[in-house]
C-alpha cells in the first residue's frame, strides 16, 4: 500500500510514548482515501511487478521468488492487492489482509477482473487471527511495513511463518524522514530531525494534507528487533530514484532520491 503525498510530520520526543489509537486512525485515513488509489491499483495489477515510489522493476530488485507454486503466502497490509495478484500469478495460494474495508473492496474487484483466486480478509496485521505456522512467505510493501508498530507486527509475522519461511518488507528509509524539514517542505540534504530514538511519524498533527500514524526505526534498532524476535537478515536493499526521474513523488524530489535512499527493503528468514 503506497503512501499518499504526505508533506509534513510531527515527531514524539525521545523517550515519549505513542498513545494514539493508530489502528483506528489509519483505518479511517485509508477508508476515506481509497478512491484515490483505484487507478494506481488497476495499473499495477495489469503489469509486471514494480516496487516502491519509483517503480523499481522486479527484474532488478527480486523481492519475490520466481516460482511460488505450492507456497502459502500472505500480504500484510495489502491495500488494493496488486502484490497479492503478482504472487498468485506465480503459483502461490495467497491471503491478503488489510485494515481498510474500502481498500479491500477495490482489491476484490480487481482480483475478480483478473481471475485471481485470493482470500482477502479485513483485519489488523498486528493481530491477524490466522493460525500459527500457516504461511511459507510473507510480504509487505508500505502496508504493515510502515502503518503498524514494528515490535508488534514483526512478532505476528514470525508467528505466522513456518520454520524456514521468509518475510520481505519495503518502506521508507529513515533518511527520507530525518531529511524532511519541520515545515513539511520536500526532502533536502540536511538533517532536520533526530535520528536517535526514531520511532515514526505522527501525520495527524500537520496542517497540510494530514494523514495517519506511521512507524520507522534507526537501522541499528531494526537489527536489534530482528535479533530479539529471532529473524535472520538475509539481504538488505536501499532504493534510489532512477536516473531519468525528474519530479517529486511523496514529498521526495528525484534529485534528492538519486543521491540518498528513499526506501529500504528487508529480507528476513525464520530459521528451521
Amino acid at each position: 500500500m503506497l503512501p499518499r503525498d504526505t508533506v509534513a510530520a510531527f515527531f514524539v520526543p525521545v523517550g515519549a510514548v505513542m498513545t494514539k489509537d493508530h489502528v483506528s486512525i489509519n483505518r479511517e485515513v485509508w477508508d476515506k482515501d481509497a478512491q484515490n488509489w483505484v487507478d494506481l491499483g488497476k495499473r499495477l495489477w495489469s503489469g509486471p511487478p514494480q516496487w516502491g515510489i519509483w517503480g523499481a522493476p522486479e527484474t532488478s530488485v527480486t523481492l519475490l521468488p520466481e516460482d511460488m507454486t505450492g507456497l502459502d503466502a500472505v500480504e500484510l497490509g495489502c491495500g488494493t492487492g496488486y502484490v497479492s495478484g503478482w504472487m498468485a500469478r506465480r503459483g502461490a495460494r495467497v491471503t491478503g489482509i488489510d485494515v481498510s474495508s474500502e481498500q479491500l473492496a477495490t482489491a476484490r474487484q480487481l482480483a475478480d477482473a483478473y481471475g485471481a483466486e485470493i482470500t482477502f480478509v479485513q483485519g489488523d496485521a498486528e493481530a491477524t487471527g490466522f493460525d500459527a505456522g500457516r504461511f511459507d512467505f510473507a510480504i509487505s510493501e508500505y502496508g504493515a511495513a510502515i502503518w503498524c508498530r514494528p515490535e508488534v507486527w514483526l512478532r505476528e509475522a514470525w508467528r505466522l511463518l513456518r520454520p524456514g519461511g521468509s518475510l520481505v518488507f519495503l518502506g521508507n528509509h529513515p533518511l527520507s524522514i530525518i531529511c524532511t524539514p519541520l515545515n513539511g517542505a520536500p526532502c533536502e540534504p540536511v538533517l532536520h530531525r533526530p535520528y536517535r530514538g526514531l520511532w515514526g511519524v505522527d501525520w495527524t498533527e500537520v496542517e497540510i494534507d494530514p494523514s495517519g500514524v506511521t512507524f520507522n526505526l534507526s537501522i541499528a534498532d531494526w537489527f536489534a528487533l530482528f535479533t530479539e524476535i529471532g529473524f535472520t537478515v538475509t539481504r538488505y536493499q536501499e532504493l534510489y530514484a532512477p536516473d531519468e526521474a525528474a519530479e517529486t513523488r511523496c514529498w521526495v524530489p528525484s534529485d534528492w532520491a538519486k543521491n540518498y535512499p528513499m526506501e529500504q527493503v528487508w529480507h528476513l528468514s525464520k530459521p528451521v
